[in-house]
């Protein structure tokens, strides 16, 4: 097995044992009955009983409390409560460094991806131990905000407000009438404080490898109003369903979300150590003379295709034809779905393929030199092979090029392969923190857990380290869970962003194969086939105001180093 295998399988293998074990308990699912959900119903009237949430901030309750722990009718106490004195924001963090070992859950502690589940309960412990949140809804507004698109870093408590928007204003809750939501992690509870369940339905998307564990979620969501579940597939190698994306039906308008953010506080910036990023359009609902619409654009088309791959029920996905996608026509929703695709038809629209083939599709394939900047909040055991796949695809190439490279060795090719990668070598940035940067945050070391690293892959005699730059945040002492990708002409350190024949990434995937994917030969079939270990999903934009959440041009490591969980930080 090659470093990079190992090294996202143990990942994704890792979190979804840990998240097994932190949920399985032996019971027997009870019968569920289905109903109709679309994107345009007003109808309130609802009894789903299918549901999955992987509320990972906390062990489970007694079976009395129900739904993974959740105490309902404390629940309904606090909402009651919540209504009669309503609050504006969270008190600042306190104690967040003074939390000791003990504070962990039980988990197993034999691989590092077990530790990595237990950073992220920590952080939720940690969230849920210092300060309660109350819910107040933003000012009613049923008119389409985003008419063409924005891209927005998460609200943080304790920062001046700057080209951000909190979860309360991208939900808007006063007139949800249905949320489809994609999480890796959740806080369920925390969430359920910001939606109103009589009146919005839910549809959570999230991970849960096999049949024992969907059944257990579902019998935990029995009785709960107005949630249904959805489990996309996770088959052979496929451990891990990291994709982040909501779409949010409002009666005049459909909200597209493509976060960097976990369905969590600590990624919304309730406790002022973590920022996000996230694209949102708003798609006005077509009039009702005017009928389905006929033709999607390639966002649309993408974004169906990956949602129908999800296994999202028919009746959701006929009625996102009822809203205009017209001006979807500069974007791209690029994805990866997880498994092994022999097909060609498939593996040409997903992972690092599907990345190239929607440059090509917007315009913005080119033989060109590209500056590119990669902030990621995770990275693998990277190769300069694993470099040049992405770089090809960040030109528009869609895979064949790099898969030649290495399946047909020729004096020619490898000329023109280190040409590449010397243009790799200057052009490319990827933007992760520092050892120091971390340590010197508003929640110091503890506040690393979900920026993962290994000094293994590091010290690798092949890692590119020479590319890596420093990522330190322009709000001071926060650090980044952003996976953004900016892309020009002409090296965006030294100009503003955009520039001419620019384009920014918005999405899931982190700097890894596991996220986008690799091209390899089918040993029988003789020809490609592309094997992806993750499902993920984002945007590609251009010609809108991508904020720069970071500062440039980053600062080389010199005589440091960046930061490693998980190695006897304090």
């Amino acid at each position: 097995m090659s470093d990079t295998e190992s090294e996202d399988e143990q990942l994704n293998r890792a979190i979804a044992l840990s998240l097994q074990d932190q949920y399985e308990v032996e019971r027997t699912a009870a019968g569920s009955g289905k109903q109709v959900i679309d994107l345009i119903s007003d109808d309130d009237a609802s009894s789903g009983t299918e549901t999955l949430v992987g509320d990972t901030a906390r062990s489970p309750e007694p079976q009395s409390h129900g739904f993974l722990g959740l105490d309902r009718k404390a629940m309904e106490q606090e909402r009651l409560a919540r209504k009669r004195k309503p609050a504006i924001s969270p008190p600042p963090l306190r104690g967040y460094k003074r939390l000791k070992e003990d504070a962990y859950p039980s988990v197993n502690e034999e691989t590092l991806l077990s530790r990595r589940v237990q950073s992220e309960l920590y952080i939720q412990r940690a969230v849920n131990s210092t300060h309660s949140i109350t819910q107040t809804d933003p000012p009613n507004s049923p008119e389409v905000k985003y008419p063409k698109g924005v891209v927005k870093k998460t609200w943080a408590f304790g920062h001046p407000r700057q080209e951000d928007i909190k979860i309360e204003e991208v939900l808007e809750r006063s007139d949800l009438t249905l949320a489809v939501l994609s999480s890796f992690v959740w806080d369920v509870e925390w969430l359920l404080r910001k939606l109103d369940l009589s009146s919005t339905r839910l549809i959570m998307v999230m991970m849960a490898k096999t049949d024992a564990l969907k059944r257990q979620y579902e019998q935990d969501a029995a009785g709960m109003q107005n949630i249904r579940v959805c489990f996309p597939p996770m088959p052979g190698q496929v451990f891990c369903m990291h994709s982040k994306l909501m779409l949010l039906a409002h009666p005049s308008y459909l909200r597209i979300v493509v976060p960097t953010a976990n369905l969590t506080p600590y990624d919304w910036g309730e406790t002022a150590v973590m920022e996000n990023m996230m694209f949102l359009i708003d798609l006005p609902r077509l009039p009702k003379t005017h009928g389905p619409a006929e033709n999607l654009t390639f966002f649309g088309q993408e974004l169906v295709y990956y949602l129908r791959a999800m296994g999202l029920q028919d009746d959701v996905l006929r009625s996102i034809y009822n809203f205009d996608f017209s001006q979807t026509s500069n974007l791209a929703f690029v994805h990866t779905i997880g498994g092994v695709h022999p097909d060609e038809d498939l593996w040409r629209r997903t992972g690092y393929c599907g990345l190239g083939r929607a440059i090509k599709e917007l315009g913005l394939g080119t033989a060109r030199p590209l500056g590119l900047d990669y902030v990621a909040s995770s990275i693998g055991a990277l190769t300069m092979d694993f470099l040049t796949m992405f770089y090809l695809a960040a030109q528009g190439n869609d895979g064949l090029k790099e898969y030649g490279w290495r399946t047909a060795n020729s004096p020619s090719r490898r000329n023109e392969k280190e040409e590449l990668i010397q243009n790799i070598e200057k052009h490319f940035r990827i933007y992760f923190p520092s050892r120091e940067t971390v340590l010197n945050s508003t929640g110091g070391a503890r506040s690393g857990g979900t920026i993962c690293f290994e000094s293994k892959w590091y010290n690798s005699p092949s890692f590119p380290r020479r590319l890596f730059r420093d990522c330190e945040s322009k709000r001071t002492g926060m650090l980044m869970h952003n996976k953004v990708v900016s892309v020009c002409r002409q090296h965006p350190a030294n100009s503003s962003f955009p520039s001419e024949g620019s384009w920014a990434y918005i999405g899931s995937a982190n700097c890894s194969e596991s996220a986008w994917g690799k091209l390899v030969q089918d040993k029988r079939a003789r020809r490609p086939k592309l094997n992806c270990r993750n499902w993920e999903c984002g945007v590609i934009v251009r010609g809108l105001a991508v904020p720069v959440p970071h500062q440039l041009p980053g600062k080389e490591y010199g005589e440091g180093q960046p930061w490693f969980d998980w190695e006897g930080e304090e």
